[in-house]
This record gives C-alpha cells, structure tokens and sequence, in this order.
C-alpha cells in the first residue's frame, strides 16, 4: 500500500529557520497492513501533515531544538522503523527513547494525531526486536521489578537513602535514582491500603473502588488516607479491592507488554469482582494522573484479547480521576472551613497525564477555588516537569532541565504551597520549588474538615523577600538566552 499526503511547512517562530519536510508516506506491505497494530499505526502515521504545530509544546525539542526530537520528527523515524521492520537503527532508539510520553502534542494536534498509540507500538517493536546494550537492558528490567513492587521499592529506598552520600561513585541511572530519593525516609506503611471497605457517613450516594497503587503508598501513604477521607465524608462508600494492584503503565511505556498486561488483567479481575457481588460499584477512584490514563487505556491494550477485550474496556469507562469524580457529585460547601483555606495561596502544577493523558484541565482547579483557595497556575503550564514516570532515570540530563524550567515557573508565583495530581511530579519538583509541595486531594480534605497535610505542618508561607531570592536564585530564568516561554 502506497499513501501520500502533502506536508505543510509551517512552523512556530522560534524553531529556527524553516526544515524541509517531505510529503507523509508509507509504503507498508499488504502482507504488513494484515497486522491490526500496524494498521492502526499506519493511520496514524497517514494522519500527520508535517505542520510543525506540535514542536512549541514538546519538552524535547525545546531542550534540544533537534527535529528528530520532536514529534513530527520522530513520526518520520517511526514510520520508517515500521516499513524496514526487524531491528532498528540505534539513532532511531536513542531519538524514541527520548520521548516523555507526555502527549501535549496529542493535546494541541489540528489533525488528530493519535501519538500516544503510535509510540507505544513503536515501543513494543524496539523491546521485541532491538538487543540493547546489557547495563541499559538490565537497568529497564530491574526497574520493571522494583518499582510496581512495594516491598521490593520500600527496601530498595531504604538501602538508596543509606548509599546516598557516595552517590558520585555510581553511574548514570544509578546515580540518578539516588537523586531522586525524597528527603524523607519512607512512610510507614497505612492500614488503609489493606483490601477493605469504607463505609459512606450519612446516606450512602456512591460506591467506588480505589486503585490504592505501588509507589505513592511508599512515599507518600497520605494521599490515599485523604482520599478515603475526603469521599467518606461526601457519602461514598470505598472499597479497596484484594488483588489489585500496580497499573502496569511503567513497564507498558517500555514497551513491555507482557509484564505490564498482567498487572492489568489481575486489577481488571479484582475491580470486576466488587462489581458484581451484588453491589455494583459506581467508579474506580485513582488519585494519580499517570496511573488514571494507563487505566483508562486498558480497553486498547487488551482490545485483541477476546478473554479480557469486553472487561477491560468496561474497567476503562469506570475510570475515575479522583478531582474529575469529586466534580461529578460535588464538593460540599458546607463542609468547608474557612479558616483554614481563605488567606492561602496554592500553585496548581498540571500533570501532563492529567491535562493532556485525560483532558482533565479545569477540575482541579475548579475544586480548590470552590475550598475557598486562591488559586494561580504557572507559566507555561502545559509544559512537562520532566518526571513522566521513571524518564527521570533513564534520561536524567533532559529530565533536570526540564525540571528546573518548572521549578522556576512555579517560583515565579507568589504562592504558599504547590498542589498537583500526581505523585512522580511531587517527588521531581518537591526539593527543587521552595515551599510545600502536596496532593490536591490532601488540601481538599484538609479544607473540609482532614488533618493539616504532613508537608504544610510546621511550614511558614514564604514572604516577598524570600520569594524574590528563590527566584533570583534560579539562574534568572528557565535557561540564559533560550526562549523564556519554552
């Protein structure tokens, strides 16, 4: 099969001087286009016209301004991994594996590229077909382990913290997983992740199952304690479901769908089973934006198994953002306690899976405004802060930049605390903005009558002077002589 669709030359103006752009083609085989997954890849590829759009919101060409890191770039590069098949080329790897899979170019495409199911074809290609160096290869592999693993990561955080002052003498991911270690030692494990029921106070309105998760009960056990709280007290009964666990996305961003599907199928096989033993269940809460698009994703990751195709989608619709579910029945206005909320500040830092991943843009916001916060975003907000799962152990060097463009950004708001909806931008931009850094769901239970959250106990809202210094402090700016909006 032969396509062509002529290119558009156009290109924001800050991206240097015009790059010649031939017209979108692919030449796949009858015999290739056979494959549903590369027929779809196929459409999607057919679906770009080169405009050039996309590269003011990609994080990687704007650190890099390499148009093979960008996504009409990498298009390109996919597309001829795809018709050669076989091995890849280690340039097209390097230039692939460079990319955040933060979507924001999904999110502004004037044509509808589906890129988020066009990298991770390209993904499963690379792991299936390309021998990576042994290190690298084992690296991605133990990461597969350790991370969805909460035994194995709380250990492994624990002996992190104790190797963490001779840090120089290890390399590359190594070193980077040292750096990235929060500066509290891990959180005691919560009763609350145990399989167990809720129960609603006053008249039951909805019962949910929550995705209690892997890593941010480890670092962060709080958000899920808030979470249970904050729907207990609006009338929603939760259920934490035995059997349930890692969402899988870690390793299905590698490209390892054979871990990652299992993961899956054993959550898909736990919510399923609340769901009908009787009381049906109304959502599946999830209170960490990269874990909500891997979920609601589940329907296209299993739509070839007959086995699990129906049941997976079924679990995709259940889905829940837990902001995007509060916004469905409503924050109750008389649980609110001004006195805790009205002379406080917050920056709301916008997860990439969540505003682009799940086009969950105003809840948040909308809630804590409604808490009675005041409530600013900042700068170039759509910009990704560099975390995007574990790309900040596997590409720290892009991952740092981009992290303390963000960081600046957010210091650039005359705020109190930052909130947000994900527990990796919490621990990327934590130590790196100088104040609290919480869950949105921990001020909204705070504000309707929770405990005070763990990082705001004890911590003083910055004065003018001392913001003034944290900015100045942060190398005037995102980068000395790069394009200040990024």
């Amino acid at each position: 099969m032969h396509s062509t669709r002529t290119a558009c030359s156009t290109q924001a103006s800050w991206a240097g001087p015009p790059v010649e752009t031939p017209e979108v083609r692919t030449d796949l085989s009858p015999e290739a286009l056979a494959s549903p997954d590369l027929a779809l890849s196929n459409d999607i590829i057919r679906t770009c016209v080169h405009c050039g759009i996309c590269l003011s919101h990609c994080p990687t060409y704007q650190v890099r301004h390499d148009e093979n890191d960008s996504p009409r770039g990498r298009i390109v590069l996919m597309r001829n991994m795809l018709e050669k098949g076989g091995t890849p080329d280690e340039m097209t790897v390097k230039h692939l594996d460079r990319c955040l899979s933060c979507l924001a170019c999904e999110a502004i495409c004037p044509s509808g590229v589906k890129y988020s199911k066009l990298i991770g074809q390209s993904r499963e290609h690379i792991e299936a077909h390309y021998p990576r160096p042994a290190v690298q290869r084992g690296m991605r592999h133990l990461l597969a382990k350790l991370v969805p693993s909460p035994g194995l990561f709380r250990m492994a955080l624990i002996a992190g913290r104790a190797a963490r002052p001779m840090r120089s003498l290890f390399p590359g991911t190594l070193r980077a997983m040292l750096d990235a270690l929060p500066g509290h030692a891990a959180r005691r494990p919560s009763a609350v992740d145990r399989p167990q029921v809720f129960p609603a106070q006053g008249p039951r309105r909805a019962r949910v199952s929550m995705l209690s998760g892997c890593v941010q009960k480890v670092l962060e056990p709080g958000i899920n304690e808030a979470t249970i709280r904050l729907l207990q007290r609006h009338g929603v009964e939760v259920v934490v479901a035995r059997g349930a666990g890692c969402c899988g996305a870690l390793s299905d961003h590698m490209g390892m769908a054979e871990q990652a599907q299992p993961m899956m199928k054993a959550n898909i096989e736990a919510w399923l089973r609340e769901a009908g033993a009787g009381d049906s269940i109304d959502a599946i809460i999830i209170n960490a934006s990269g874990c909500g698009t891997a979920v609601k994703a589940y329907g296209h990751a299993l739509r070839h198994d007959p086995a699990w195709a129906e049941r997976a989608a079924r679990v995709s619709a259940l889905a829940k953002d837990v902001t995007e579910f509060m916004t469905d029945i409503g924050l109750n206005a008389d649980l609110v306690r001004p006195e805790r909320t009205a002379s406080m500040r917050v920056v709301y830092h916008a997860p990439c899976s969540m505003q682009h991943g799940q086009h969950i843009v105003h809840q948040p916001l909308d809630l804590l405004r409604k808490a009675g916060f005041e409530v600013a975003e900042p700068p170039d907000s759509f910009m990704c802060c560099g975390s995007a799962g574990i790309y900040n152990l596997l590409q720290p060097e892009i991952a740092g930049e981009l992290k303390r463009r963000k960081a600046w950004s957010i210091r650039s708001v005359d705020a109190a605390v930052a909130a947000t909806g994900n527990i990796g931008c919490m621990t990327q931009l934590a130590d790196a903005v100088g104040i609290p850094f919480v869950h949105t769901v921990e001020l909204l239970d705070w504000a309707t009558g929770g405990p005070e959250p763990q990082a705001l106990r004890g911590s003083k809202p910055p004065g003018s002077a001392q913001l003034e210094k944290a900015v100045s402090e942060s190398a005037s700016g995102p980068v000395a002589g790069s394009n200040p909006t990024i």
